[in-house]
């Protein structure tokens, strides 16, 4: 029993290490990991509802955070990124997954990046969705909010689109008829954010 917990303590170690980037060659032994980190990333896998177990969030969680270092190197943005992006997705039946390639390709995961035409945040929302939705005081910069609006609108022009998400990520993209933004985002699915 104490064998089993300890190679459980130890998985979670590998599994925090890797998220927070903190390894360097070989994963440090877990004595030399930041604690505030590990009780944040503990925090999150604890309270993350989204997920089917505890397990389940820290390997997800881990993957896609260790992916997601080179792009975004501020560990407790990326965990929030993470437990937003799969709590939303599957508040709207998406793959978690899908929406991390959407965020590749529309802001490196950058949360204050504003496009040439306006768009705004992770997922690139366009203000006047606030509007639209009576909400006009939204902070599009906002994680939580940027990820709401973005995973409800991509699910909207999935169901729309009858579950084609060619079709689907044009719209979002407003590119319809096109096929460089679907296929942008597909091959950081593939090349990336695809789970395993």
């Amino acid at each position: 029993m104490r064998r089993a917990l300890w190679n459980a303590w130890a998985l979670k170690a590998f599994a925090l290490a890797l998220i927070f980037g903190l390894a360097s060659g070989p994963v440090r032994a877990a004595q030399d990991t930041d604690q505030a980190l590990l009780n944040k990333l503990r925090d999150a896998v604890e309270s993350a509802d989204s997920f089917d177990d505890n397990y389940d969030a820290t390997v997800w969680l881990t993957l896609m955070g260790q992916r997601m270092v080179r792009y975004n190197d501020d560990p407790d943005e990326r965990l929030a990124i993470l437990v937003a992006v799969h709590r939303e997705a599957r508040r709207v039946d998406i793959p978690p997954e899908m929406v991390l390639s959407v965020m590749h390709v529309e802001s490196r995961f950058q949360r204050f990046a504003i496009s040439r035409v306006g768009a705004q945040g992770l997922m690139q929302i366009m203000p006047f969705w606030k509007n639209e939705i009576g909400h006009g005081d939204a902070n599009l910069f906002d994680v939580d909010t940027n990820i709401r609006f973005g995973c409800t609108i991509l699910k909207h022009y999935l169901d729309r689109e009858r579950g084609n998400w060619e079709r689907a990520l044009a719209r979002y993209n407003g590119s319809l008829g096109k096929t460089w933004y679907p296929d942008k985002v597909m091959s950081a699915w593939d090349r990336i954010w695809f789970p395993g």
